[in-house]
């Protein structure tokens, strides 16, 4: 019994990797439910777990170890990438070189005060890089230095990668600290936080509902179609209520006579110059066009329906000619939580709704048209998801520049900017993105637990040793590369650009290429606000990393 033990605990095979795998990530959840003064570090803990598991001689084969840890840092970035994907474009216009200028500082100032480390305490410039790699969590920078190093010299310095090793921990616990020293220095309250960030998607919903009272004579005549190129501004009249009460459902084709009552939806920016153009803005509420519906004898309703059938990804609204088949007017579309307003050319996505309005029975044929079957959202994207990791690896493998060595977004970027591409551009070629919120929550939280135990197990042999041997002060020098250039961008985000704090978590893990952190602001928003940042500043910073550290190793041989 007790050699069986010895197998499954201190030895080889499938089954001692899977046990140890599995303590070392159940153990480290379990501590991470642990609060001190109301802060957790979250699934962090499984980092020390696997790094005490590591010590004490449960390690796992190097070869499996590598696998376990870079194939659980695609499936948490894959993940992140198809869930920001739709938003991540539109993002990067409103605010994201913003986003990448503070990115830029914080990398930056790392290779700053590495250099003035270097040089106050004499630690060797490589031993530095090893360091600061470790600091920033960024493993494929080590590996850039580390090759640098050999093709120039023609061997090995053992220290680059012990500097990594020892700085890596406190580099995730440093990084998640500064996020709470931000969160006390400038008295961040989660409730303002929450109605600052509700304002902003309120204006990024861009719909705007208003009723107009139709009278420019100069217009009658015109149809709907031709309102719209008159005026260049895009709004969208879904019903018309004439001077008997009747109301019918809007098309490209209808005509306005004067007195009509419209109903208009258009960009909030646009209901001035959009009422002015066809008459005068009228009070009615919601509630009194559903009332003057049911009075009248067609019977309208609105209904949101939720795209569901395969077929329709990536089709345009002019190639299903709902409109003219049924009888229906279609007023928004909700995609990601915005709402966005509906042209003919616009492109649809699984998981999209669809808010139409017509006839009960018409609402109903353009529901089976759709889908509107939630189970169908249930049903795993598999295709989707292998085929982006392998052309994520594929694009990460390829060499961008070369300064002598060839510096590459690696096995974290490369499946980062396929899955943002992909959610942003699936459709386009017919490949459902759409997976739902918990499918995706699982597949994140199973690939950072992976990384992270991977990576606490490898950095725990040795790990002791090499603290006592005068690697405590290595310690120092990445806590002090971790922390300072994050807390001074970070200050000045927040103080003086005013930046919601659930998105500067996301820019500042984003920063350090620092998976854990984004994992302990997700668990701190309970929004994707950190997860749209991080991958926002992500590419860009991880492609300085490794050209920062080689630079840094080819000045100091």
């Amino acid at each position: 019994m007790m050699e069986l033990l010895q197998s499954l605990f201190m030895g080889e095979g499938i089954a001692h990797t899977l046990i140890v795998l599995a303590l070392v990530i159940a153990i480290g959840v379990m501590l991470g439910k642990i609060k001190i003064a109301g802060v957790s570090i979250g699934v962090t803990w499984i980092l020390f777990v696997g790094i005490v598991a590591g010590h004490f001689g449960m390690t796992v084969e190097s070869h499996t170890l590598h696998f376990i840890k870079e194939f659980g840092l695609i499936l948490f970035v894959f993940s992140i990438g198809l869930q920001v994907g739709p938003g991540f474009f539109s993002s990067f216009k409103k605010g994201g070189l913003q986003l990448v200028g503070c990115a830029v500082t914080v990398v930056a100032l790392g290779a700053v005060v590495t250099y003035i480390i270097h040089k106050v305490t004499g630690t060797p410039m490589t031993t530095m890089v090893g360091v600061m790699s470790g600091a920033v969590t960024n493993t494929p920078g080590l590996g850039a230095a580390q090759q640098a190093f050999a093709d120039t010299v023609g061997t090995a310095d053992e220290t680059i990668a012990l500097g990594y090793a020892v700085a890596y921990p406190l580099g995730v616990v440093g990084m998640i600290l500064s996020l709470i020293a931000l969160r006390f220095f400038t008295r961040v309250n989660f409730d303002q936080e929450n109605r600052a960030l509700d304002s902003m998607r309120a204006e990024q919903n861009n719909v705007a509902r208003v009723s107009v009272v139709f009278t420019n004579g100069a217009l009658v005549g015109h149809n709907i179609a031709h309102l719209r190129e008159l005026i260049n501004r895009s709004f969208v009249i879904s019903r018309i209520m004439n001077e008997q009460g009747e109301i019918a459902i809007a098309d490209s084709s209808s005509q306005l006579k004067v007195g009509d009552k419209l109903r208009v939806i258009c960009n909030p920016d646009d209901v001035e110059a959009v009422a002015a153009f066809l008459g005068q803005l009228v009070d009615m509420t919601q509630e009194e066009w559903n009332v003057a519906s049911a009075d009248s004898h067609k019977q309208l309703v609105s209904r949101r329906i939720v795209i569901t059938k395969p077929e329709i990804n990536g089709k345009k609204f002019s190639d299903l000619r709902l409109r003219t088949k049924y009888g229906i007017n279609i007023t928004r579309i909700n995609r990601a939580g915005i709402d966005i307003l509906p042209y003919q050319g616009m492109e649809l996505q699984m998981g999209d709704r669809v808010m139409v309005v017509g006839e009960e029975k018409a609402i109903e044929k353009v529901a089976g048209v759709l889908g509107n079957s939630l189970k169908k959202l249930r049903e795993p994207q598999l295709l989707t998801i292998f085929l982006g990791i392998a052309l994520g690896v594929l694009l990460g493998s390829i060499p961008l520049v070369n300064i002598p060595q060839p510096v590459k977004l690696g096995l974290a970027g490369g499946p980062l900017v396929v899955a943002l591409l992909i959610g942003r551009f699936g459709p386009h070629l017919h490949l459902v993105t759409y997976t739902t919120m918990s499918a995706n929550l699982m597949l994140r939280e199973v690939g950072l637990a992976m990384f992270l135990a991977g990576v606490g197990i490898g950095a725990g042999d040795g790990f002791v040793e090499a603290v006592v041997n005068g690697g405590y002060r290595w310690i120092g020098y990445g806590v002090i590369i971790t922390m300072v250039p994050v807390l001074i961008v970070g200050l000045f985000a927040r103080l003086r650009l005013k930046m919601n704090y659930y998105t500067l978590m996301g820019l500042l893990a984003g920063s350090m290429t620092n998976p854990p952190a984004l994992g302990y602001a997700n668990t701190t928003s309970g929004n994707d606000m950190p997860a749209l940042a991080y991958a926002t500043v992500y590419p860009v910073v991880m492609f300085l990393r490794v050209l920062l550290a080689q630079l840094l190793i080819l000045l100091a041989v």
